[in-house]
């Protein structure tokens, strides 16, 4: 039988009564370095570290206090002020949902924000990194803990603040700079469908929090529903680098490691699931045309990333193309509604274990290389850097999905439950699957396996344990974390009071059809690897390839297709528009000015100063009009 979501009801009592410090508290370490400059050089990074450690603590309190009550009483509003008088007030919504993401956010955060200070060690800059780092985790936990969806905004816009200036942080070289605003501006469009989508719900539902809406009497039409829905999932795609707005997300490998770590684990990129699952409603009327939009974006994306990734040579770009289809499969899985709600978030958290794990993982070679990307220049790099080998190992078993490990429950558990959806849809992500397995096997040999390929000042080591450790916790999470929320439909129960039940409750089987055709595939793919990449010699110049190979290395012409299709007429409307406020608006202005001017001149002529001039004007004046008397009194 189908399960509703939970009424909201009012709670301020205990630690969720102060649950408002789970983004108080980074947001204050932020403001302290920003504000308090230099002078907090010496300790800037332990601060930003103790506030993200602080919130996670507090979030860890309010599990516990939301496990002690009823499942059906877990939705839990928590007042804080009028926000906009007599539009919404603000509060934060406490429920499996939001809890889930603040205990990925804060705890995968905390160890991104431990393992920078080793990465970070000799940067100048390193305390205003940590805190940009600290106002992104503040305004992500806005965003997955506001009770409506201005508040939602606000923190939406925050994180695309935050990241625009990590992503620009190594500001001297113009690739970051150029990231960051292709970044901010691509988000730009996102975010202008989400804000379009909010002003709809509050026309619609004469309100824009989830209670509100929730609750509502209004029964808006089929269509404004879909043209909710379709706004956003543009803000999604925006924010979650989902096609067609996916381009900005390689680019912005230029940042910092732990940025990216952070970005594609923790925050950013999860933001768009996020808002699909909190707004399901908007959704999943019978029929809808968002929802199937949201399954064709998810497996076109899916798809695409995978593809990117066979071709990249650059080892975060190549993670960067794996984040686009995990996150993917993620929206495929909201796609489908409450049946694959469970294992959208489930693979949402455990792909920011295993994700965060390969990006810190991929920072440590970079720390050994002398910031060296380029796989090519790697090789054998198992033997000296054994820990960092061994936790990258774990994660990469994770992604691929080898049996036991987190993603064989999360990402299996998404394909089976799209397979009972759509098979078209569900073959079309096992393909992904058998890809992701060539791709980051790859990956892998590349970069730990075959021949030295390293450059002759090059001489890689273990990083310090400040990194190390980081990457071990990560990558435990990484092998437990899938097995202990899928096996017995856990995590969907206890997501059960937040986005509903479906009628017949899905649950993961191991040895169906289709989990062994994924496997196979996935094994297929890995062999392929090992034949091209790990067994052969790897050359240290990428040769020129295909055409197929070409339409990879270049994002499958993603900014050649917005080139084309925006910044080209663009340009063109620009000098248009240019040319008819020159030639036309001032033209006109400037024309009508001219002819008053020269008409004047002209005019001022007659005036000659002779009066004898003014007699003869008046006499033939006069005599015109005696004239045109008598001709007009002889008709």
């Amino acid at each position: 039988m189908a399960v509703e979501p939970a009424k909201i009801i009012e709670h301020s009592g205990g630690v969720i009564g102060v649950s408002w410090l789970l983004i108080a508290l980074p947001l204050l370490g932020a403001a302290v370095l920003l504000l308090g400059g230099r002078r907090t050089d010496r300790f800037g990074h332990l601060l930003g570290v103790a506030t993200a450690v602080a919130s996670f603590v507090v979030g860890v309190l309010v599990f516990v206090q939301l496990l002690g009550f009823d499942p059906a009483e877990r939705r839990l509003a928590v007042p804080l002020y009028d926000f906009i008088p007599g539009l919404t007030k603000m509060g934060l919504l406490i429920d499996p949902l939001s809890i889930s993401f603040v205990l990925l956010i804060t705890g995968v955060g905390s160890l991104i924000h431990i393992y920078s200070i080793g990465y970070m060690a000799h940067d100048p800059n390193r305390r205003r990194f940590f805190a940009y780092l600290n106002l992104f985790v503040a305004a992500m936990l806005l965003l997955v803990l506001a009770d409506n969806y201005i508040g939602l905004y606000v923190g939406w816009e925050g994180v695309g603040l935050a990241s625009y200036l990590l992503i620009g942080f190594w500001q001297h070289k113009p690739a970051a700079a150029t990231a960051a605003k292709k970044a901010f501006i691509v988000n730009r469009v996102g975010d202008f469908g989400l804000a379009i989508g909010i002003f709809t719900i509050f026309t619609a539902f004469n309100s824009v929090s989830f209670a509100g809406v929730m609750a509502s009497e209004a029964h808006p039409s089929q269509g404004t529903l879909t043209a909710i829905g379709l706004l956003l999932l543009l803000g999604a795609c925006g924010k979650s680098a989902q096609l067609p707005l996916q381009s900005w997300l390689l680019d912005a490998m230029e940042g910092p490691t732990p940025v990216s770590a952070l970005i594609h684990a923790a925050t950013m990129v999860t933001a768009g699931v996020y808002l699909v699952t909190r707004s399901g409603a908007m959704f999943f009327p019978e029929g809808s045309t968002a929802a199937i939009a949201v399954t064709i974006v998810g497996v076109a994306t899916l798809l695409a990333g995978a593809i990117i990734g066979t071709a990249k040579d650059d080892i975060k770009k190549a993670l960067a193309g794996s984040t686009m289809s995990q996150i993917g499969y993620m929206m495929l899985a909201a796609g489908i509604g409450p049946a694959g709600y469970a294992f959208a978030i489930a693979h949402l958290i455990t792909h920011g274990f295993f994700k965060a794990d390969m990006f810190l993982g991929a920072g440590s070679v970079m720390h050994a290389m002398n910031d060296e990307v380029n796989m090519r220049k790697y090789g054998g790099l198992r033997k000296v850097m054994p820990i960092t080998f061994a936790t990258f190992l774990v994660g990469y078993l994770a992604i691929i999905g080898f049996p036991l490990l987190s993603g064989y429950f999360t990402k299996d558990g998404i394909i089976e439950s799209v397979m009972e959806y759509n098979e078209t849809l569900g073959w079309l992500a096992v393909l992904g699957a058998g890809i992701t397995g060539f791709y980051m096997s790859r990956l892998v040999f590349m970069t730990f396996f075959g021949q030295k390929r390293w450059e002759a000042d090059a001489h890689p080591h273990e990083s310090p344990a400040v990194m190390t450790w980081p990457l071990i916790i990560l990558s435990v999470g990484s092998i437990f974390l899938g097995a202990f929320l899928i096996l017995g439909n856990r995590f969907m129960t206890f997501l059960a009071p937040a986005v509903g039940l479906p009628e017949h409750e899905p649950s993961f089987h191991p040895f169906t059809v289709t989990g062994l055709a994924t496997l196979a595939l996935v094994a297929v793919g890995a062999a392929f690897a090992w034949v091209k990449y790990g067994k052969a010699e790897v050359p240290v110049v990428a040769p020129r390839g295909s055409f197929l190979t070409t339409f990879a290395r270049r994002d499958l012409y993603g900014d050649a297709l917005n080139e084309a299709l925006f910044m080209r007429p663009g340009q063109w409307l620009t000098r248009l528009a240019v040319f008819f406020d020159n030639r036309g608006i001032d033209g006109l202005v400037n024309g009508l000015a001219a002819g008053i001017g020269g008409t004047s001149g002209r005019l001022r002529r007659v005036q000659t100063g002779f009066v004898r001039s003014y007699a003869l004007s008046i006499f033939v004046g006069a005599a015109i009009l005696v004239g045109a008397w008598f001709v007009v009194g002889n008709l």
